[in-house]
């Protein structure tokens, strides 16, 4: 009798916990896709469905994690003394899309900019180092992922010996991203004196609030002169050259463009201690000086949950919808919004030659079935699709027209467009666009092609499963 009793009350409990959680994800109005995906999640998955929205899908009160600290206002105090280009430097062809990241995003345009790319860990990570060595005055590391590992340690120690020598060291790394890593890793680090920091760490009770939001940023400003953005994390699994490359890019960028990855840095930092680093030795290009007619011209773009535009989504529709020749994309996932993929699908349907690279193996079955549930939809509108067989593919880049490209931590999914902190840098320059283009290309030489006719005749047992994981592909 206490069995049924115990058995019903709790079956009541929880239907009524059901009900409230599926009327909290309609009154939040998502996008529609969202909401159906969440209310399939906790119908058909009971008990575990609640517990994954409980972890990673509560939009409620997250600008009272967020958005209480005024996240955005830091980011324009941030602004006040950045130099905007005259409008004589801005390209005719691209200066909405300026303007628009101008006024939305408050990302300024700066030129006389030298950047170089790096498409390897070990290009990356041997940079880095070099950097380090001539550093004088200070250096702010920022990433998603640090392992414990052989780079981690490499790099642990290379900031070790810049403290040590004088050089104020600052490291703000994602607490979900670097779950694995033993607290003594950052203990060392701050015992010598270098300032680390996670963001927005995962502890209970909170948990519940701030698993959805990560800092997916990986950047580094080294005495304010010299800055990298890009894909790549700090783990030994990026410097794999061996029979399964990890194939991806990193920009490496003198000139006033840095200035917006220091600005991106300090906000984080601040929002994360409330420690304001607004002082001239942080920010050493003036804001007054003459600008430069020469170098590539950038725009350094940061998006947040909390704004009220998904700015770089909105940026890559721009360049979608008014590309005229061609437009190549390298993604790791390709899990696109609504928006973006019936705008490449325009695009590819209007003659523009639109290719999209991906990874033979994403990093777990659930986001192959995803990826390839997408491929159909823009096999049929003319999208040409290739599959990087060399390795794994975790380049973040995009590039147009052979005058314009980005590159940064932005994935082609719902996560990266809404739920993280990203930073791409928006270039507009011919020479750079041509570097990423021909990269492309070059990887192309290890590509698969996909063919409509042969995708169609794949096993129905993979249709299925595809067809299930697009139903959670918002959220994944």
């Amino acid at each position: 009798m206490w069995f049924s009793f115990l058995t019903w009350s709790f079956l009541v409990i929880y239907a009524l916990l059901i009900i409230t959680t599926t009327t909290v994800v309609l009154l939040e109005n998502r996008q529609p896709a969202k909401t159906v995906a969440w209310i399939i999640v906790l119908v058909l998955l009971p008990v575990v469905g609640l517990i994954i929205f409980y972890f990673f899908g509560q939009n409620i009160r997250k600008e009272r994690y967020i958005g209480r600290r005024s996240y955005e206002r830091l980011t324009r105090e941030m602004l006040k003394e950045a130099n905007y280009c005259p409008p004589s430097l801005y390209q005719p062809k691209y200066e909405r899309l300026i303007r628009f990241n101008e006024r939305k995003n408050k990302a300024v345009l700066t030129a006389g900019n030298e950047v170089h790319l790096l498409t390897s860990g070990r290009e990356w990570v041997l940079s880095l180092l070099h950097e380090f060595a001539r550093a004088r005055h200070h250096i702010h590391l920022q990433t998603y992922i640090i392992e414990d590992d052989a780079v981690g340690r490499l790099i642990a120690d290379a900031l070790t010996d810049c403290a040590r020598r004088g050089v104020e060291v600052r490291l703000l790394y994602d607490d979900v991203g670097c779950w694995n890593v033993p607290r003594r890793f950052f203990d060392r680090l701050a015992a010598e004196g270098i300032h680390v920091r996670p963001f927005l760490p995962v502890r209970f009770p909170s948990l519940t609030h701030r698993a959805n939001y990560r800092n997916h940023r990986k950047l580094c400003v080294i005495d304010g002169t010299t800055g990298y953005v890009g894909g790549m994390n700090l783990a030994m699994r990026y410097m794999n050259e061996g029979n399964f490359p990890w194939r991806d890019m990193h920009l490496c960028i003198r000139g006033e463009a840095v200035g917006g990855l220091q600005r991106i840095f300090t906000a984080d930092w601040c929002f994360t201690c409330n420690e304001l680093l607004s002082e001239a030795c942080y920010f050493p290009t003036s804001p007054h000086s003459e600008v430069c007619r020469r170098g590539a011209l950038i725009q350094i773009i940061a998006a947040t949950p909390v704004a009220h535009y998904p700015e770089i989504m909105y940026g890559l529709t721009w360049i979608i919808q008014n590309c005229s020749r061609y437009l190549y994309i390298q993604t790791p996932y390709f899990m696109p919004s609504d928006t973006v993929l019936q705008a490449l699908q325009t695009a590819a349907l209007s003659g523009v030659d639109v290719r999209i690279m991906i990874p033979e193996k994403p990093d777990s079955r659930l986001l192959r079935w995803g990826n390839d549930s997408y491929f159909e939809d823009a096999l049929r509108a003319g999208i040409r699709l290739y599959v990087f067989r060399g390795g794994f593919l975790h380049a973040k880049c995009a590039v147009a027209d052979d005058d314009w490209c980005t590159v940064g931590s932005t994935n082609m999914d719902s996560r990266s467009f809404d739920n993280n902190f990203e930073a791409n840098a928006f270039i507009y320059d011919r020479a750079v666009a041509e570097s990423v283009r021909d990269g492309f290309l070059r990887d192309m030489k290890h590509c698969r092609a996909v063919d409509l006719t042969q995708w169609r005749k794949r096993p129905i047992y993979k249709k299925y499963l595809e067809s299930i994981t697009r139903i959670f592909s918002p959220i994944l």
